[in-house]
This record gives structure tokens, C-alpha cells and sequence, in this order.
């Protein structure tokens, strides 16, 4: 199997990549809170990890990819109360526009998307445990970790719980043994609610994560991602949990995505600059925002700027053009498609493999867009190579997930191309112009 290299947020370095079991990886990230349209930072989580995804099956391996759904939420329930419906109508109703996004980024299907709601029993059990053993205590009404019942607090964020408390500001009232002890367990009345020991209440969203790795993977997976902001406390939790439970890591390589800037300004609501994912692919299209998605490291921030909309529409164009007069070619000359070969593509798998080393992949996508562009514009034409870079240019799109419009040339279409060029070959400029104007009505030109 090909060494894949990733960066391990919870070493701080890049390391080569052992998965538990040998040819299958197990890959958790966490998906949203289902109370709102998605914006846009929240399509690069799935995009990031489709491509890595897409690349380990391509190598081999067999990849088990669940993302959840949290829907037990306080916004959801103040959503619901707002427009007079029911959580699960407001969760279900998210749930689908997630969906409708992911389907028009090209993310594959995950394996599974486990919901809080369906988890709920082992939940509660979890926290039981938890309190049991001591890592838990009730204080008031509700259930909360204590965070100094596990030697490695910290470690993911790389930060000293004595220096975290320095800085806290504990309120006299404060009913936690610890400022940075947090809620397992919230009794309420309000809104959706559960049964458990200590009454009827809902689970904190930390826990809710680490139960559904464990319900659906055991103790340990290989991968588990998400975005920058998720690194703390989100993730730091989870990782105090599973060691509380059973004494071993939830997860052996943590990948964080980085945020996305608008202008060099961090989105956020607070600043009014969140945009709105359906309204983004509406207007410049899905392969056009999963293109902007991927083309920037995953671990480095993602700039979105009149500039980089400009350069990334450009560089679609030169692949889509290179793409369909190849595709052009092929078909007005019969080629035959069945027994095509593909170029050796293994720098482009091996930049893949270097941490998604996205810049240098692509690399290697327009050296095939090049070489085709010289290839039809050579006056003795060579099919078998054009076919060959043609295979080779769409297998590489197909590892990256971005899925192009490719012409496809029915028999009046041919006819036209045919006469557009014989007028060209002629000289006959007053019909070439009249057939250009037809082809380009098309989309054909």
C-alpha cells in the first residue's frame, strides 16, 4: 500500500499514516448543528475529507466515513419555538439543504450519519459510567466532567489546565469544582427533552460525539476532523472522555481544516460576512465553490476575494476548454474509447499523499492540460495520445471529486462542427462566421 502522509494536530507534525487494520481506515468528522442553512466554512470540513477520502480508496484501502448530525441543540430548540414546529421538523428539514449542498459539491455519501436523537440510551449510559468512575460528579441540577481526573488534559490544543485557570475569571456562585469542567448532562424541562437518571434533561455536545464513534467504530478510529475552531474544547473533551472511559485514545491522527477570510476578514456573524452556501453555488455553481474549496491547503486559511474568484474561474475554463476539444475530437472522429490507457500519474498521487499537497497536484493536472492542448493543435494528429492524456486529465478529476460538463455530440452537432470546419479549411469565412454563431448558440464553441 502507497505511504500517506498526514499532519497529526495532536503531535503537531506530519506523520506517515498506520491505519489499526490493515487495507481499512476509519475516518469520523464532525458535521453541523442542524438549525440554519449551511454557510459556506461549513462545506470545507466535507470537501476536505472527501478528497482524502477519495484518495485512500484510490490507493486501496476500504474507508469507513461517518459524520454527524447534532440534532439536540438550544438553537434548535429556540428555532422551533420561533416558527411554532418541532425540533425533528426543524433538524430534518436542515439535515436535507445539508444534503442538497454536499450532492452539489460532489461529496460522496457517508457511510453513515448518526444522529444525537438515535444515540440517546447510549448516551445517558456513557455519563452514568462516567459518574461511576468517578470522572463525573452532579453539581445543582446538572451532570459535569472533572477535568482533573485525567492526567493528558490539554494535550490536543497543547496547553497546561494550570495555565488555563490563571486566566479565568471563577464566579463566587460558581457550583463547578473547576471553571473548565464542563456539562455532560443539562436538566430541563425546555424544549425536547430525555429521560435519565438524573431526570429529564439533554446531553452536552461533547459527549454526544465520543458516543457515536464508540456505538459505531469501538474505542479507537484512525482519523477524526473538523475545523480549526472544533480543536478546543470540542475535540480536547471528547479525547478526555474516551481516555476517562477506557483508557485509550479516541482517535490516533486529528486533521483540522483552516477558516475561511473574506477579504482577509475572518467570516463571522458578528461581522455580518457569513455567506450563505446555496446562495453561493446558485451563483458561480458547485464545481466552481468545491474548485475554490480545494485549491488552498486544507490547513491553511482560505482567502475569498474578487481575485481569487477571478483566478479560479480561469483555471476552470482552461480545464473545462482542454477537456471538451479533447472530448470534441474524440468524438467527431470516432474514435474508440473502450481500450484507452491512462499516463503514469503517480506524481499527482504522491503529492496527494504529502499531506493533500493540493499546489503541486494540480501541477500535474495542467501538464496534461498543456500537453492536450499541443496535442490537438498539431497538425498531424496522434489518437492514441490524445485519448491517453484525455483518460488520464479525467481520472485525476475524479481523485479530486471535481466533476466537469463534458460535451456530448449528437448527430446534427456533428454535422455542424463538420461543415464549421470544412468552411475553415475553404477559406469560406462568410459560412464559417454563420456557423460559428450556430455552435456558439450551442455551447459548442
Amino acid at each position: 500500500m502507497k505511504n500517506i502522509y498526514v499532519y497529526n494536530s495532536l503531535s503537531n507534525k506530519k506523520e506517515l499514516f498506520k491505519p489499526i487494520k490493515e487495507n481499512s481506515v476509519s475516518i469520523y468528522f464532525c458535521g453541523p448543528t442542524v438549525y440554519d442553512f449551511p454557510h459556506i466554512g461549513n462545506c470545507r470540513p466535507p470537501v476536505v475529507f472527501d478528497l482524502l477520502r477519495r484518495l485512500l480508496l484510490e490507493i486501496g484501502y476500504e474507508v469507513n466515513f461517518v459524520s454527524n448530525f447534532t440534532d439536540v441543540d438550544d438553537k434548535i430548540i429556540k428555532k422551533a419555538i420561533e416558527q411554532g414546529k418541532t425540533e425533528k421538523e426543524i433538524s430534518e428539514f436542515f439535515i436535507s439543504e445539508y444534503k442538497k449542498v454536499l450532492h452539489d459539491l460532489n461529496v460522496m455519501p457517508a457511510t453513515k450519519n448518526p444522529k444525537v436523537t438515535e444515540n440517546m440510551k447510549e448516551i445517558v449510559e456513557y455519563i452514568d459510567n462516567l459518574v461511576k468512575t468517578n470522572h463525573a460528579y452532579v453539581a445543582g441540577n446538572d451532570v459535569y466532567f472533572r477535568v482533573s481526573s485525567v492526567d493528558n488534559y490539554g494535550q490536543l490544543a497543547n496547553i497546561q489546565l494550570d495555565e488555563l485557570k490563571a486566566g479565568a475569571r471563577i464566579k463566587e456562585n460558581e457550583i463547578k469544582e473547576n471553571p473548565f469542567d464542563f456539562t455532560l448532562w443539562k436538566k430541563t424541562k425546555e424544549g425536547i427533552t430525555f429521560s435519565s437518571n438524573r431526570g429529564e434533561g439533554r446531553p452536552g455536545w461533547h459527549t454526544e460525539c465520543c458516543v457515536m464513534i464508540n456505538n459505531i467504530f469501538g474505542d479507537t478510529i484512525d482519523i477524526h476532523g473538523g475545523g480549526f475552531d472544533l480543536k478546543f474544547p470540542h475535540h480536547e473533551n471528547e479525547i478526555a472522555q474516551n481516555y476517562a472511559t477506557c483508557s485509550k485514545p479516541l482517535a490516533n491522527y486529528w486533521m483540522h481544516n483552516g477558516f475561511i477570510n473574506f477579504n482577509n476578514e475572518k467570516m463571522s456573524k458578528s461581522l455580518g460576512n457569513v455567506i450563505n452556501a446555496r446562495d453561493f453555488i446558485n451563483q458561480y455553481g458547485g464545481l466552481f465553490t468545491r474548485y475554490l474549496l480545494l485549491t488552498t491547503y486544507y490547513r491553511a486559511p482560505l482567502n475569498i476575494s474578487d481575485e481569487v474568484l477571478v483566478n479560479i474561474k480561469n483555471e476552470i475554463n482552461k480545464i473545462s476548454s482542454s477537456l471538451n476539444s479533447a472530448a470534441k475530437y474524440i468524438q467527431l472522429n470516432n474514435i474508440d474509447e473502450s481500450n484507452s490507457n491512462i499516463l503514469d500519474i503517480s506524481l499527482f498521487i504522491d503529492a496527494l499523499c504529502d499531506d493533500l499537497n493540493i499546489s503541486n497536484a494540480m501541477v500535474e493536472v495542467f501538464k496534461v492540460v498543456k500537453e492536450i492542448n499541443l496535442l490537438l493543435r498539431n497538425k498531424e494528429k496522434k489518437n492514441d495520445d490524445i485519448l491517453t492524456n484525455y483518460h488520464t486529465l479525467l481520472k485525476m478529476l475524479e481523485i479530486l471529486g471535481l466533476k466537469f460538463d463534458i460535451i456530448k455530440l449528437n448527430k446534427e452537432d456533428i454535422e455542424l462542427l463538420n461543415a464549421y470546419n470544412e468552411a475553415r479549411i475553404n477559406k469560406d469565412f462568410s459560412t464559417s462566421d454563420v456557423l460559428r454563431a450556430k455552435l456558439l448558440e450551442k455551447g459548442l464553441l
